[in-house]
């Protein structure tokens, strides 16, 4: 930014001169450690100090170092908590703030694909990027901490921690992560019955090994992934379109089982509800994480069928003499046993699909059914299906029912198959209307119910009655305990509670992630490897892409690119038993393994023996009963980041977290005792006639319509980013305005919580701000300062201590935008009554810089050393408000005369209500409205306002 002038002051605040402050003051605090928070033990412990007990661990959600850099939006987050960070430390708390990077992740794999560059190369560059820029906004990081979930040292201890998890068992018992080797010994003592009933010891190593196996909170399993031969991978939900098809590429999807790493999450959902309780998080993730879990109280309920029997799960159990047919998954087990080799007698067209046979109808409908995401196939309002050809019966009533399998049931919700209750659930009744089936009402609804629709409200059960039990006049509360008691009586089924959380899908078939720590024997039996053949180190390859196939062809098998490292796959160890030949694992772990536990790594980054100190891990994220009470769970002291990581991040993260804390390797039960979500930064964007995204800098506004040159283009509001040609750059705006300038302006723009449109020609109105300051202290010609030892007026006293308080409150609560309000405000007040006096009074001067510092550190720091200081002012002092100027001497009421403000009155702050109402009443406005009348009622609300009625 320049002035316009070459005649500029050389000591005037600008852009240059903003520039030099910053880049000093940068390396003075990277030369000084300044920002080096001390453990309680090991190698980033400082023995010459007393360890403070009063710290705060602050942190920022894992960022991903993008080869496209940073725009304006994306540090939003990182400004505030570094606002936050630095005030703690001005008032004297042990600070912990750092930052690393989840630097595993398709993206530089994608790019390795298409350009043979290592996807190390382009990751460690993309975060020396990204670094540059973070550091020129002067963050106070502690750098000795970053990490990097790429760095081998870092997930030599993700696979540690996958070890541990693999090694454990959840215990019904004592209701926590307990070692495998307790369950072993379990059985071995006879604690324990085997599934068989044999004793322990009369089963082979094989089949102990196998039983033990199905308690494992780490396990291999035949899971229905999304398979995509095109691009030779398995994909996620999130990464499949409403047409079955890959979001990048579009190649089909086929829904296809395959043998994975599972983690048993499920075993911690229960806990994972009700520990929610303990946090301090803002209820919206709350309720996203509840509703991801979905815990339902409700019934199994068996109907038979042949020889076998259909299990359903239900939350409606009083329905049950209303389930007029049933659904199958097209996955479900029982589907092949129960598909006949003819139509029964009575089967209608609209049940067939049109096929000559069930067998033949069903094999197409699951073919078809493949091709769909598990996204389309719970949102299609098209409800189809065909006839399996078998009936069950309705325990209930007797009633035979026909079976049917429909795409709208997933096997990975519930069982796998529902009873479908027609008249109350909207997508049963849907069903039963397409396939022409009986809907018989068992709750009754109120009067005018449309019966061209489902009833889901409560009601009176009706039609719901046999030989043994009659729910006819309950309530639904009493008619489900009737008929679940009813149920285990008669050995139907039983009360349950079910979810909607399924095991976490814990492989990729990819090249850029960790390793797993297991080896596979000639049985294909896994085996962890023992912990000192960790760290596992991902081998270099050739080639970055997994095998690709025929988009069509449903029936491959992923060949990920580890597979092509034949050297590295096939390895002679020695686990105890002699040297012997195994295979490694060719898929990697997800993204998310290395952002579960990121947090405990910050706090002992170079630790070689543990992946963290207890003692450390209890300092920084214990639980601290006398600060958050008695059921404080520990963790961080405060989380910044978007809501869009509400529900699969953090969930990941605290059941990592919680094994933990089960097998006493962490004191905290949670790992992020608060949580913020900061809002975004949006922009416009400007399309032409061709809806061609054109530069947002270049387009100029006339009478309320837009132009780029000549040509009239469209506005639209959201995102920014390089696409939308309406990205602007931090480093951008440190060069045009300089860094506090930039920090200053995007804390100022509203809450931190709130999403805000950018707006550069804004940003010079926080520039003055600081210019103003800066002319408060410094000469701009000379740069000498313009301070004196003058004593304060009682207004500037009183001004300057409110704004002391406010500002501290400010600060602590993250409400930054009113911090920086309340300190242009009372710059204005000192600018007004000293910028002519050629001095500004030093009482005034310092504390005003000290509020600024955490906002604006920069030159906060620059105007603390000139103004005589020659520490720096990171770890404080910061301004304490004396009590005595808090108090108002006088209150100022607006007087109302039927609503309308007419007059004000000004009054001591100790009048009585008696004496506000009688000054109101001799105002003079006051009298003229009242005409010589008397008001029909005076009201007076204290400190406030007084409102005269006439």
């Amino acid at each position: 930014m320049t002035d316009g002038s070459d005649t500029t002051p050389a000591q005037r605040y600008n852009a240059a001169l903003a520039g030099q402050i910053e880049r000093r003051w940068q390396d003075y605090w990277s030369d000084h450690g300044t920002y080096h928070a001390p453990n309680p033990a090991g190698p980033l412990s400082d023995e010459s100090a007393p360890m403070p007990s009063d710290k705060l661990f602050v942190q920022d959600m894992f960022p991903y170092p993008s080869g496209s850099g940073l725009h304006v939006g994306h540090p939003l987050g990182f400004i505030g908590t570094d606002v936050f960070a630095r005030y703690n430390r001005m008032i004297g708390r042990n600070v912990l703030h750092t930052m690393g990077f989840d630097s595993f992740g398709l993206p530089a794999e994608q790019y390795a694909v298409q350009t043979g560059t290592h996807p190390r190369t382009t990751t460690e560059n993309n975060i020396e990027r990204y670094l540059d820029q973070i550091r020129r906004l002067g963050f106070g990081h502690d750098e000795r901490r970053r990490i990097a979930t790429t760095d081998i040292e870092f997930y030599k201890w993700t696979q540690w921690i996958f070890l541990q998890i693999f090694n454990s068992y959840y215990d019904d018992r004592e209701n926590k992560a307990r070692p495998i080797a307790e369950l072993e010994k379990q059985f071995a003592a006879g604690e324990r019955e085997t599934p068989d009933g044999r004793a322990w010891s009369e089963l082979s190593a094989d089949e102990q090994r196998q039983i033990i196996d199905e308690y494992r909170l780490v396990y291999i399993s035949e899971a229905p992934v999304n398979w995509a031969p095109g691009l030779g991978t398995v994909v996620a939900n999130e990464e499949v379109t409403a047409e079955g098809l890959t979001e990048r590429g579009n190649f089909p999807v086929f829904r296809k089982p395959l043998r994975q790493w599972m983690m048993r999450i499920t075993a911690y959902a229960d806990r994972l509800v009700d520990d929610l309780e303990l946090l301090d998080w803002p209820e919206k993730v709350k309720s996203m994480q509840r509703n991801w879990i979905g815990r339902s109280r409700g019934a199994n309920v068996r109907f038979p069928v042949g020889d076998d029997t259909i299990e359903v799960f239900t939350t409606r159990p009083d329905t049950l003499f209303g389930s007029t047919y049933m659904v199958l998954a097209p996955e479900h087990p029982l589907v092949d046993k129960l598909t006949t080799d003819a139509w029964p007698e009575g089967a209608k067209e609209a049940w067939t699909g049109g096929a000559a046979t069930p067998a033949e109808a069903v094999e197409a409908y699951r073919k078809e059914t493949a091709r769909k995401s598990d996204l389309d196939r719970q949102e299609t309002r098209d409800k189809t299906g065909v006839f399996t050809g078998s009936h069950a019966t309705n325990p209930a009533n007797g009633e035979a029912v026909p079976v049917f399998i429909a795409d709208y049931v997933l096997m990975g919700y519930g069982t796998g198959a529902v009873m479908a209750v027609p008249a109350h659930d909207e997508r049963d009744f849907e069903f039963a209307t397409e396939f022409e089936l009986p809907i018989l009402y068992t709750v009754e609804a109120p009067d005018g119910h449309s019966t061209a629709e489902a009833y889901t409200g409560d009601g009176t059960a009706i039609n719901s009655t046999n030989e043994d039990i009659s729910l006819n006049g309950l309530g639904v509360d009493d008619a489900k305990k009737a008929i679940i008691g009813w149920l285990e009586d008669k050995g139907h089924g039983e009360g349950t509670v079910q979810y909607k959380l399924r095991d976490w899908l814990f492989a990729r078939q990819r090249y850029w992630g960790e390793p797993f720590p297991v080896v596979y024997d000639e049985h294909g039996t896994a085996i962890p490897l023992p912990e000192d053949q960790l760290p596992v180190v991902l081998p270099d390859v050739d080639e970055y892409s997994p095998k690709t196939f025929d988009p069509d062809d449903s029936e491959s098998e992923p060949e990920p690119p580890l597979a092509k490292a034949t050297d590295w796959v096939e390895v002679t160890l020695d686990l105890g038993d002699g040297p012997k030949t195994y295979h490694r694992d060719t898929n990697v772990m997800p993204q998310w393994a290395g952002s579960c536990w990121y947090q405990l790594r910050y706090i002992d980054p170079t630790n070689d023996e543990q992946f963290v100190d207890p003692e450390n891990e209890q300092y920084w994220m214990g639980p601290r009963a006398a600060e958050h009470g008695a059921d404080d769970p520990g963790g961080l002291d405060l989380y910044v980041g978007g809501v869009e990581h509400a529900v699969l991040h953090l969930l990941y993260s605290r059941f990592w977290h919680k094994v933990l804390h089960d097998l006493g390797f962490v004191s905290s039960a949670e790992p992020y005792r608060k949580l913020y979500n900061q809002g975004y930064i949006q922009a416009y964007a400007y399309t032409d006639s061709r809806g061609v995204y054109v530069p947002a800098e270049e387009v100029t506004e006339s009478e309320g319509k837009y132009f780029y040159g000549d040509e009239e283009v469209t506005r639209e509001y959201g995102k920014m980013g390089k696409s939308l040609k309406n990205s602007v750059a931090p480093d951008e705006m440190a060069d045009t305005f300089g860094a506090d300038t930039f920090r200053f302006y995007e804390m100022s723009m509203g809450p931190l919580m709130d999403s805000k449109p950018w707006a550069t020609k804004d940003v010079v109105g926080a520039h003055r701000f600081l210019q103003r300051l800066w002319r408060l202290i410094v000469d701009e010609t000379t740069g000498e300062l313009r301070v004196s030892d003058d004593e304060l007026s009682e207004a500037d006293l009183k001004q300057l201590h409110k704004t002391v308080a406010s500002v501290r409150e400010d600060y602590a609560e993250l409400r930054f935008n009113t911090a920086g309000a309340k300190l242009i405000e009372l710059n204005n007040h000192v600018t007004k009554t000293y910028s002519s006096a050629g001095a500004t009074p030093r009482a005034l001067a310092e504390p005003m810089v000290l509020m600024l510092a955490p906002l604006c550190p920069h030159i906060a720091e620059e105007l603390w050393y000139r103004l005589g200081h020659p520490d720096t002012l990171v770890h404080g002092p910061f301004p304490v408000a004396d009590e005595k100027y808090l108090v108002d001497d006088t209150i100022e009421y607006p007087i109302q005369v039927n609503g309308k403000v007419r007059s004000r009155i000004t009054v001591t702050a100790d009048a009585g209500q008696g004496d506000v109402e009688s000054a109101a009443l001799a105002d003079e406005k006051v009298v003229e409205a009242l005409s010589g009348g008397e008001p029909k009622k005076v009201i007076v609300v204290p400190g406030k306002l007084v409102n005269v009625v006439v």
